[in-house]
């Protein structure tokens, strides 16, 4: 296992070790092997200038790390950044369930920091049935706050690593005392994308949750939680403007494993769902 899991890096090694030795550059009209020189790090140039990204896409399905938290909807989101800074904005509009009687409004806003591959920054979750900033409480949808930190090897090696941590509100369950007890929800993902001609990508994911929390309903104390895989199709419309289609598949074991939830689909008890599909177009600003 050890073996298998430091293939990755040992290519991605050769790979950098060949194209550092290969490199070859015209100075005065003659050949200079450039020796000793990184071309892994230009991945982790330091962002200079305003950055920005728009985008909005309309699914079949909401899903989020493993579990179906609503029916069709549209997700439309945006983000400014400045050396590494940025802040983003993020919306979902959609049914809660397939009898389209009730709407799951959301806004989600990221403050976060990315530089060298990491990337740090705090969640918050306002799900429009309490005040904003409303910390006060443990309601099943409700403000949440999300410490999470990320680190992508390189484009040579997307090999992606998550860790998120709920700190404050909507997190927590009795003990055999009847006592309130935060649970500090955790999700740990590991991710890959392989990029193939034509605009195609191929992402894949396995997530876990470590101990007691909310995404198994504070049953467990580990369970595998999200078992993803995105293939994804890109078009150029424009020089500054991207369409994008994305189909995903998803299982989660430990919910699939459980008494309270089958295979089955469930068009009014969307949470009740282990096994779940969703197709996806969006259109973005480059």
């Amino acid at each position: 296992m050890l073996c298998i899991g430091a293939l990755p890096f040992v290519f991605s090694a050769r790979v950098y070790a060949e194209e550092a030795k290969s490199e070859v550059r015209e100075v005065n009209g003659e050949s200079i092997e450039a020796k000793g020189e990184s071309k892994w790090l230009d991945d982790y140039r330091k962002p200079v200038g305003l950055t920005y990204k728009v985008e909005a896409t309309l699914n079949a399905m909401y899903l989020w790390r493993g579990l179906c938290v609503g029916a069709m909807n549209i997700q439309p989101s945006a983000s400014v950044g400045y050396g590494g800074l940025y802040l983003d904005m993020w919306w979902n509009v959609g049914a809660t369930d397939w009898t389209f009687t009730h709407l799951l409004p959301e806004v989600d806003l990221s403050l976060g920091f990315s530089r060298w591959g990491v990337n740090v920054y705090l969640l918050y979750i306002h799900n429009f049935n309490c005040g904003f900033f409303d910390f006060n409480n443990y309601a099943d949808r409700g403000n949440r706050l999300e410490l999470n930190v990320r680190y992508t090897v390189s484009s040579k090696l997307p090999l992606s690593f998550l860790w998120a941590t709920r700190v404050a509100a909507a997190d927590g369950y009795l003990n055999e005392k009847g006592e309130l007890v935060r649970a500090w929800s955790s999700y740990a993902e590991i991710s890959y994308t392989q990029k193939f001609p034509y605009g195609l990508s191929l992402y894949g994911a396995v997530g876990i949750t470590p101990w007691r929390s909310m995404y198994t309903g504070y049953q467990k104390s580990f369970a595998v939680q999200n078992i993803e895989l995105r293939l994804r199709k890109d078009w150029d419309i424009h020089p500054r403007l991207g369409l994008m289609l994305q189909g995903v598949f998803c299982i989660n074991p430990s919910a699939l494993a459980g008494d309270r939830s089958t295979a089955e689909w469930h068009p009014t008890a969307l949470d009740k769902q282990s096994v779940n599909a969703n197709i996806a177009v969006g259109i973005y600003l480059k």
